[in-house]
């Protein structure tokens, strides 16, 4: 008999499933919160999680986390369970590593067939692995989602710290390394052929950068700097070739991945050719606040040429804007720092 582990804050959503999953002759475990649920799954070491995701005490992705970052638990099926259904945050949940997202209200026969499909997955992918170790084959790493590649470069790879405006790798040398960055800000950056820089990326905490090639050795097309004190990880080129060769669904993610920022670039770019210099200034400093909000900070904090950078647009237009949408106490300037003084007015001048 099958064990699950179902974690739902619903008292009564809760006990329809438990008893839906136990008719269909599953064993159920349950959770009234995401802290119960990281305690019972560490009890109870049950066959497939589903866990709600707004949740008291814990939500569901701090669960999952916690899970994913236990040797023990991270090779557990899970499934979100969560009335949010917009793309943001099912990209969300499935970027985490989850094995599926489902929605509130939902078919009992998607539910079901969801856990059939994950725990026929999990032992088709068990049995595999036996038959590997059993023929004396040298399996490479098991990782088959983008969580599972940073608890990778977390255990397996090279730690690097460099201090705020060293070069992280420049343009023209080799491209060895795949980098994952655990504090700091990072930018990417190339010289035109006016002698200008172009930045051509921002990362924080938690992103991948130096993606170029996933075969031949080559050179970097660009400049990576730390904006900030930064500690990464970093793997070889050939390590990363060998974990996507062995994970098609690694693959398909990091896929994914790749075509989001190539898209996000896109509108940067498109953004550049057609916006007012108000307009890409203002752009410039609300997109480096989500950032910056997701880095845990208030201020921007981010020298003016490398914004004007960003928004394409030379140094002196910038500053010309900042004090404009100064006066008109959309932001403060503080020294080297811009705070956001009114979200609502600077985003409705962003349009």
């Amino acid at each position: 008999m099958k064990s699950i582990l179902l974690i739902e804050d619903d008292n009564t959503l809760r006990e329809n499933i438990k008893e839906l999953l136990e008719l269909k002759g599953y064993r159920v475990y349950d959770a009234p919160n995401g802290e119960k649920g990281v305690e019972n799954t560490l009890r109870y070491l049950p066959d497939l999680i589903i866990c709600d995701i707004l949740m008291p005490v814990m939500d569901g992705y701090e669960v999952y986390e916690i899970l994913n970052n236990n040797k023990k638990t991270r090779q557990i099926p899970f499934i979100f369970l969560s009335a949010k259904s917009n793309p943001e945050d099912v990209r969300k949940g499935m970027n985490l590593g989850a094995d599926d997202y489902l929605t509130k209200p939902f078919k009992e026969e998607d539910l079901i067939s969801s856990i059939e499909s994950r725990l026929a997955k999990y032992a088709i992918l068990t049995e595999n692995q036996k038959r590997q170790r059993g023929s004396g084959d040298s399996p490479g790493p098991e990782v088959s989602s983008l969580q599972e590649l940073r608890n990778y470069f977390r255990e397996q790879g090279q730690v690097l710290e460099l201090n705020k405006n060293s070069a992280v790798y420049r343009e023209r040398k080799n491209a060895d390394f795949i980098y994952l960055i655990e504090e700091g800000l990072v930018k990417t950056h190339r010289m035109d052929e006016y002698g200008k820089e172009l930045i051509t990326g921002i990362y924080r905490e938690d992103d991948f950068f130096g993606f170029y090639y996933f075969k031949d050795v080559s050179t970097y097309p660009e400049t990576a700097t730390a904006l900030e004190d930064c500690l990464f990880y970093r793997i070889y080129n050939s390590n990363l070739s060998e974990i996507l060769s062995s994970s098609h669904d690694l693959t398909i993610e990091l896929a994914q991945l790749l075509s989001d920022n190539l898209s996000i670039l896109k509108n940067h770019l498109l953004e550049m050719a057609y916006a007012s210099v108000l307009k890409k200034t203002t752009n410039t400093i609300l997109n480096f606040a989500e950032i910056m909000k997701a880095h845990h900070a208030d201020d921007i904090k981010i020298s003016r040429s490398d914004l004007a950078s960003i928004a394409g647009i030379s140094t002196e237009s910038f500053i010309r804007s900042l004090s404009s949408l100064k006066k008109e106490g959309l932001i403060d300037i503080e020294g080297r720092n811009i705070k956001i003084l009114d979200l609502s007015k600077l985003q409705k001048v962003r349009w």
